[in-house]
């Protein structure tokens, strides 16, 4: 997976260059398309996850999260493509759910340390998230088998009290659920 290429752009999204994944995370990166993705089902609860992530590790998150990726055969994954993939390695989930995406957000969330590890420049970081990030919901009502390389655990929780929960207790979300939760207001 570290020698996934993913797709630079600029803060409107506008396709720059392919770069490899680690040049869009190290230092202060550069900024790329990624895609955060959350499962909504008929009883109006969201699906969460506790992602397993260098930094933020063990806390909330959304049901998944990814980049859309530059393939070998030249040609780059839709949004949705992009989400499926996403879905089946984290979940399992196979079936092509209708997606809908409900807009965009940039942010920019460094990381001063990582695992005992400083930055011998306070004003550089070790690593960073750089995104244009896509939010993309879908209603699913199946089984999901979280693949336990990426998450400790997850839940369905009701999305209103998702909601206020992220506003009451951000430090236990990472940055792109809480920006996500912003578009999911609306």
């Amino acid at each position: 997976m570290d020698d996934q290429v993913i797709l630079a752009v600029d803060d409107n999204g506008k396709f720059l260059e392919y770069i490899p994944k680690e040049e869009g995370h190290k230092g202060s990166g550069r900024r790329h398309l990624a895609i955060a993705v959350l499962l909504q089902n008929s009883q109006g609860e969201v699906l969460l996850q506790k992602r397993k992530h260098k930094i933020f590790d063990n806390i909330w998150d959304m049901t998944g999260a990814t980049h859309p990726l530059h393939k070998q055969d030249g040609s780059d994954e839709a949004l949705e493509e992009a989400t499926w993939r996403c879905l089946e390695e984290e979940f399992g989930i196979k079936d092509k759910i209708p997606l809908k995406n409900l807009g965009f957000f940039n942010y920019f969330a460094p990381y001063h340390t990582i695992q005992g590890n400083f930055c011998e420049n306070e004003a550089e970081p070790l690593f960073c998230e750089n995104e244009h990030c896509a939010m993309i919901v879908g209603e699913y009502d199946g089984v999901v088998k979280m693949n336990p390389d990426m998450g400790y655990e997850c839940k369905w929780m009701d999305k209103e009290e998702f909601l206020k929960d992220v506003e009451k207790n951000p430090q236990n979300y990472t940055p792109w659920a809480i920006k996500s939760s912003e578009l999911l207001k609306r």
